[in-house]
C-alpha cells in the first residue's frame, strides 16, 4: 500500500500544467497552495462546492492562498464544466496524483445522504444552464473529495480527505488553516 500524503509531509516540488495552459508551480515560495481533489468535472456535487470557492475567490486570494483543483477528467470534459472558474483547474485522468497523495475512492460516495443536498441544491442552475453531469464521467461517479494546505516550502500544513462526496473544507476551515500557517519559511 502506498503511504498517503498527510500533515507533516513535504511534497516534492513540480509544475503542474493548468486547462490554460498557465504552468502552476507546488510548491509556490509566494502563496500557500489549496490543492483540491475533487470526482470528475460536470459533478454537481463538486460545482456546488467550487461555486461558494468561486464566490469567495477574493477573501482566498486575499488570505494568501492559490487555489489548485485537480479533476480525474479529461482535458475535453474540463472544457465543457470549468471554463468560468476563476482558478487553476488540472486534469488527472489517469488519477497519478490521486494515487500520489492517497485520494481514493468509494461506491458509498454518493450514497451517503449528506452529498445528496448539494445535488438537489443544484438542480435549478443546470436546468437553466442545461448542463447535466456526464452519464459516464472518466474514472468514474464513486471518487472522494481531499484537500491539502501546502506551504511556501512544500510542507502539508493540513489535509482533509472526505468520506463522502460532499465532505471538505468549506472556505472558513480553509481559511482557519491559513491563518495558522507559518508567514515565512525561513
Amino acid at each position: 500500500m502506498v503511504e498517503q500524503v498527510a500533515t507533516g509531509t513535504v511534497v516534492s516540488a513540480r509544475e503542474l500544467a493548468t486547462m490554460s495552459g498557465e504552468s502552476v508551480p507546488i510548491p509556490d515560495p509566494q502563496r500557500l497552495i489549496h490543492l483540491q481533489f475533487r470526482r470528475f468535472a460536470g459533478c454537481p456535487i463538486c460545482n456546488t462546492h467550487l461555486q461558494s470557492i468561486a464566490r469567495r475567490h477574493e477573501d482566498i486570494t486575499a488570505a494568501g492562498i492559490r487555489e489548485v483543483v485537480v479533476f480525474h477528467s479529461t482535458a475535453q470534459e474540463l472544457a465543457r464544466y470549468t471554463a468560468d472558474l476563476p482558478f487553476a483547474v488540472i486534469g488527472d485522468p489517469d488519477k497519478v496524483l490521486y494515487a500520489e497523495f492517497g485520494v481514493e475512492a468509494s461506491p458509498r460516495a454518493v450514497l451517503d445522504p449528506r452529498g445528496m443536498v448539494p445535488v438537489i441544491r443544484s438542480l435549478p442552475a443546470m436546468l437553466r444552464k442545461r448542463t447535466a453531469p456526464p452519464a459516464r464521467p472518466h474514472g468514474g461517479h464513486s471518487g472522494l473529495p481531499a484537500d491539502f494546505l501546502i506551504g511556501r516550502d512544500g510542507r502539508v500544513l493540513a489535509a482533509k480527505r472526505g468520506i463522502h462526496a460532499y465532505d471538505q473544507w468549506s472556505v472558513d476551515e480553509l481559511l482557519a488553516h491559513a491563518a495558522l500557517a507559518p508567514r515565512s519559511t525561513s
